[in-house]
């Protein structure tokens, strides 16, 4: 037993020194007649209650006292010295601290000449207590000791290390972060740019990082991104796969592709390094998406000296490249995703383009031939039989030309090129021109034809060859679809708009089919109408017309009562592209644009309802039925009566 034990065995002003472990224990076997504090019995009695008080709480808490500030410590803050345990009791505290004593002496030295406490939260330490430099984090207080005269003597830190909380809680913002920059990336490259962006601003756990991407074969992994600057060929751009045997293979990339790029955390190899940024070691982190069985690239990742490589460490970064991994997934999908809408609207654009040279070169030869057929017609020389061919000629010609302008009138609207003249126009008057052309049609349909057209003082400005579509395909649709009521036509002003709307007692709708009649070749599947013919555009046209004039078109409709078909227009020219403003010309046109519209509805009545003429037996007999004598010798006819069946009247005839 030494001499302390020996008095403290017999002295029971000693006894302050007796329990507090291991801590204790070392007090006790100080040789304390050489230090400057002297025999412990000698001491200050304030020094006595607060070192007896320190060592027997289980709160880490640790005291430098006098001039020398002679450090103590209990057992809870045996840890934070880590291997300076076996000599920092007793020694001077700047020499226990010489590595943060910059950061705690002058906290220190304020206590002990003011005698306030200081306070610090999560305060960033670099102690050498584990064989290296490690990053520390620390809440704690500095509180004056007295002596017993009342003196400020010392210094008293009662401390928290809240190193894993700090840690822990910085990983979880670079996972946060991580997953944040992969919203709205659309492409490899930027997904790889942002995320080394992210991880340089963490470079306490990620000092330096390379990331690289294989390519589709498997065979060549490019370099993607860094997250700072590197020498010069410290990191390839490329990188063979797999490493030829004979080829160096410094980062080990041979055994992951071996094993498709799986290893467990425990399985990660460090890599000696001398890069920047004070990393001494780095891991290669293989890249999968989640649900691939594919390496989609590799992240090459330096380890902090700081702290210690553990479990925690490495399940860290497993869980950074599974975030980098699932971004590079979801940015090449989006770009797969993005090449086929790309050829997609290549398709669409080369097909748009066809519909319309064909439709130009249709309507060029169409146009060239109507003149010449309607003279033949008009002609009081031509035979009446020869009239009557040259009529169905021409009806169809204008039946045809109407189909080929729709179609090219959209494709032009489709491809952008159309060029539309916005004029000043009484549009009441044009309107009811328009409807009136239909009255015959509808009338000999055994209809009614309301019409109920407000006119209004304010100028409308419109394309007059569109708006006359508008109107007629709507119409023509109502009629279509209409076998019996009623079909009203109304335009009034509301607010600044004009409003266009036609009602029928048709068939109706199916609510699921509403919403898709503007899309071009939709067509309601089983819908009874007065013919099954139709390309699927009119009301598609209709849509994109109106939207020309910066309006909307909606539709109402029910089942077995009818359909309403709505246009509002604004009223004005404020609305519209300035330099598509013309003057104002007559309205002859919507007579001429009518007529086909009218034809081909008047085609979709019954024979009986329609005046029989000699245009209608003329094409009879052009249509002329095969008797026995011209069928083949081994056909038999059983019986006297054929059915002609078909929903274009001039095919039947």
């Amino acid at each position: 037993m030494n001499n302390v034990g020996a008095r403290l065995a017999n002295h029971a002003p000693l006894a302050f020194l007796a329990g507090g472990g291991e801590t204790g224990s070392r007090l006790r076997s100080l040789d304390w007649d050489t230090h400057p504090l002297g025999p412990p019995e000698g001491w200050p009695q304030s020094l006595k209650t607060i070192v007896r008080v320190m060592l027997d709480s289980r709160y880490a808490m640790w005291m430098a006292w006098g001039p020398q500030l002679t450090f103590f410590c209990n057992d809870a803050y045996l840890p934070t010295v880590g291997l300076k345990r076996d000599w920092v009791l007793g020694a001077r505290s700047d020499e226990v601290w010489r590595e943060i004593w910059p950061d705690i002496g002058p906290r220190i030295q304020h206590v002990l000449t003011s005698g306030d406490a200081t306070w610090d939260e999560g305060l960033l330490l670099f102690l050498e207590r584990s064989g290296f430099t490690e990053e520390t984090y620390h809440t704690f207080s500095y509180s004056p000791v007295y002596d017993d005269l009342s003196r400020v003597a010392g210094m008293l830190c009662v401390v928290t290390e809240v190193t894993e909380r700090v840690v822990g809680e910085r990983r979880l913002r670079v996972l946060r972060d991580l997953g944040a920059q992969a919203l709205g990336v659309e492409d490899v490259e930027g997904s790889c740019t942002r995320a080394m962006d992210v991880l340089a601003q963490y470079s306490m756990d990620l000092p330096f990082c390379a990331l690289y991407v294989v390519d589709p074969a498997g065979n060549l992994a490019h370099r993607a991104a860094l997250s700072c600057p590197m020498p010069e060929g410290w990191f390839p751009r490329e990188i063979s796969l797999p490493p030829a045997q004979s080829s160096p293979d410094p980062w080990s990339l041979r055994a992951l592709c071996d094993t498709g790029g799986r290893q467990s955390v425990d399985d990660l190899p460090l890599h000696p390094t001398t890069a920047p940024g004070q990393a001494e070691s780095a891991v290669v982190l293989p890249l999968i998406g989640a649900g691939q069985e594919r390496l989609v690239g590799f992240l090459i990742a330096g380890i902090s000296p700081r702290r210690p490589f553990d479990e925690g460490y490495a399940s860290f970064l497993n869980l950074v490249a599974g975030q980098i991994a699932s971004a590079i997934v979801n940015a090449q999908a989006y770009e797969a995703e993005r090449e086929r809408a790309e050829a997609l609207a290549e398709i669409a654009r080369a097909k748009t383009a066809f519909f319309s040279n064909v439709s130009h070169e249709f309507r060029t030869p169409l146009t060239l031939m109507l003149g010449p057929i309607e003279d033949m017609a008009s002609d009081p020389s031509l035979p009446e039989g020869a009239r009557g061919r040259v009529k169905l000629l021409h009806r169809n010609s204008l039946r045809l030309l109407k189909l080929v302008n729709s179609l090219l009138e959209f494709s032009r609207i489709e491809a952008g090129r159309v060029q539309a003249t916005y004029v000043e126009t009484d549009l009441t008057a044009l309107t009811t021109d328009l409807v009136s052309s239909f009255r015959s049609a509808v009338e000999l349909a055994g209809l009614k034809l309301m019409v109920d057209l407000q006119p209004w003082s304010d100028p409308v400005h419109i394309d007059r060859d569109m708006w006359e579509k508008i109107v007629l395909n709507i119409l023509s649709n109502a009629f279509k679809y209409t076998l019996q009521g009623e079909i009203a036509t109304s335009l009034r002003r509301e607010g600044n708009e004009a409003v266009l709307s036609v009602r029928d007692t048709g068939i109706g709708i199916p609510p699921q089919a509403i919403p898709r009649l503007f899309e071009r070749f939709y067509r309601v599947e089983g819908a009874q109408g007065r013919t099954h013919e139709g390309s699927g555009i009119g009301l598609a046209l209709v849509n994109e017309l109106v939207k020309l004039h910066g309006g909307t078109a909606s539709i109402a409709s029910e089942l077995q009562k009818g359909t309403t078909i709505t246009v509002r227009i604004p009223i004005g020219k404020a609305h519209l592209p300035a330099d598509r403003i013309g003057r104002a010309d007559s309205l002859q046109a919507s007579v001429v644009a009518a007529r086909p519209y009218v034809e081909e509805a008047l085609g979709w009545l019954p024979e009986s309802s329609k005046p029989r003429s000699d245009d209608t037996l003329l094409a009879m007999k052009m249509a002329r039925v095969p008797t026995p004598r011209d069928a083949h010798p081994r056909t038999a006819v059983y019986g006297s009566r054929v059915i002609v069946a078909d929903d274009n009247s001039d095919m039947r005839a």
